[in-house]
């Protein structure tokens, strides 16, 4: 039955009843969640259903654990009392000055300890929480909620998904129940149990706020957002729904304080269970590459470029001897599909591809030049620590400028030696920005080494791709280590 549908039933209860109190029993089997009804009207009709955790709690929270990981800390801390007379007294200076040095040190290591929940998995003892709370921990301590305590292995953890997997030695344990995220809603009831601050078996409730979403230096997650209360000592936790399945990871929080302020991330479900797989196999996961960076298409760009409307992946850069370089993949195509499946945003090729195992070929659908066309690809192994690129000069300049008034640009060939620094065959330096470039972003140094969909080698190239353009342009632009296309509009 429709989930509305049965909103509606109880609504209609509700006001048979009278229009208030608790409803209990309905659906029990289906869903450990019953509602409460709150009348605002003097008719008797139901206004507002507010959802009742309490059986959820019941029969969910003895698999929510909490954990403890210790971690060396061999800073030097200063002795709480090293002298024994307040900093006013005349003879302060004499008791800091001649003390024994080992009196005002504490030179013994202590360890330090971070807290943070995790849920159990299966009945053996596996465990699921995030990677930053076991991390570089020495020891991992596991408190179940009928008061054990026991120690935990760590079987393996990703930084890039922040899943870590945990092993405790116990036997017919409470187990969640995995949801699905995808049938998750925008403005869906959610609820978070955890040990915010230590306070273990805290429950939390909430709505989803958003799917999807992307975080800067997070390629492989698309976080669920929600507004749970989520605190230091939830990581780790489980997102349940309404049917008391777990649908996320809580790992992150959106704060200027330090606390709660309305936005929460989860990991979802289904992502961590493919990590955690891949974790308790071999302890580590692999995922494929294949040796691209990209760029968000936006409305210009699209123009720029041809396409309809904004939409796929913008390469900016080809890695030297990648899969990418040996498909044939160019600089400017927009990879549109993968393996038949949609990239509707740049954020979702990197996720789409580390889905697919190293060594396996796919297939992708390319925007190249005002046309489709598929290109196979077979991935590599991505490695542990993406190699930095080599920084140019911020700056070059060589003696013959050439000015392009329509752009507000002035410009310079690159050196013999720039090329070498940058990797790049040719390209031209930015001597100068202003007007159209200068508000489109364009900056004094900056390296043009394309438009559009052509690569820039010297001034003639530039001018002829120039007068090839029709409408908007798109320079391709190299600034220190990142490359990215910028979009100008031309009067």
């Amino acid at each position: 039955m429709n989930p509305y549908a049965r909103l509606v039933i109880v609504a209609a209860i509700a006001a048979a009843l009278g229009g208030c109190g608790k409803i209990e029993g309905l659906f029990k089997d289906e869903k450990p969640v019953s509602t409460v009804a709150i009348p605002a009207q003097a008719n008797g009709q139901v206004a507002m259903l507010l959802p009742d955790f309490t059986l959820l709690v019941e029969r969910e929270g003895p698999s929510v654990v909490n954990i403890q990981a210790s971690r060396a800390d061999n800073t030097p801390r200063q002795s709480e009392l090293p002298i024994p007379v307040p900093e006013d007294d005349p003879l302060y200076e004499f008791f800091r000055r001649f003390m024994p040095p080992n009196a005002q040190q504490d030179p013994a290591p202590q360890d330090s300890v971070s807290f943070g929940s995790g849920f159990i998995f299966s009945q053996d003892g596996y465990i699921l929480t995030n990677a930053h709370v076991v991390s570089g921990s020495s020891q991992i301590k596991v408190m179940l909620t009928d008061k054990r305590e026991l120690r935990a292995r760590l079987i393996g953890l990703d930084k890039r998904t922040d899943v870590a997997v945990l092993k405790i030695d116990a036997a017919n344990l409470p187990t969640v129940k995995i949801g699905t995220p995808d049938a998750l809603k925008v403005g869906e009831w959610v609820a978070a149990i955890g040990a915010p601050f230590g306070f273990e078996n805290t429950v939390t409730a909430g709505i989803v706020s958003a799917k999807g979403r992307s975080l800067p230096d997070e390629s492989y997650v698309p976080f669920i957002q929600t507004d749970v209360a989520i605190n230091p000592g939830n990581s780790g936790g489980p997102l349940f729904n309404l049917k008391g399945e777990v649908v996320g990871i809580n790992s992150q929080i959106y704060s200027r304080s330090g606390g709660f302020m309305g936005i929460s991330f989860a990991i979802p479900i289904d992502l961590a269970m493919k990590v955690a797989d891949q974790l308790k196999t071999s302890g580590k996961v692999s995922r494929g590459q294949l040796g691209v960076h990209i760029q968000e298409v936006s409305k210009e760009l699209a123009q720029s470029f041809g396409l309809d409307r904004p939409r796929g992946a913008l390469v900016v850069r080809v890695e030297p001897q990648g899969p990418a370089s040996k498909a044939g993949l160019l600089v400017g195509d927009i990879i549109l599909r993968l393996n038949g499946q949609l990239v509707e945003n740049s954020r979702d090729l990197p996720r789409m591809v580390g889905d697919q195992p190293p060594g396996a070929t796919i297939k992708l659908g390319v925007w190249r030049k005002g046309s489709e066309r598929n290109i196979d690809a077979t991935l590599i192994e991505l490695p542990g620590e993406q190699l930095a690129t080599p920084q140019g000069n911020n700056s070059p300049a060589l003696p013959q400028s050439y000015r392009f008034d329509q752009l507000g640009l002035t410009l310079s060939e690159l050196s013999a030696e720039d090329k070498e620094a940058l990797g790049v065959r040719g390209g031209l330096v930015i001597q100068q920005a202003q007007g159209v470039s200068a508000q489109a972003g364009l900056q004094n140094g900056d390296v043009i080494i394309g438009l559009n969909q052509t690569e820039i080698g010297n001034i003639r190239s530039f001018e002829r791709a120039l007068q090839n353009a029709k409408g908007n342009i798109a320079l391709l632009v190299r600034r220190q280590d990142s490359t990215l296309y910028v979009p100008l509009r031309l009067n």
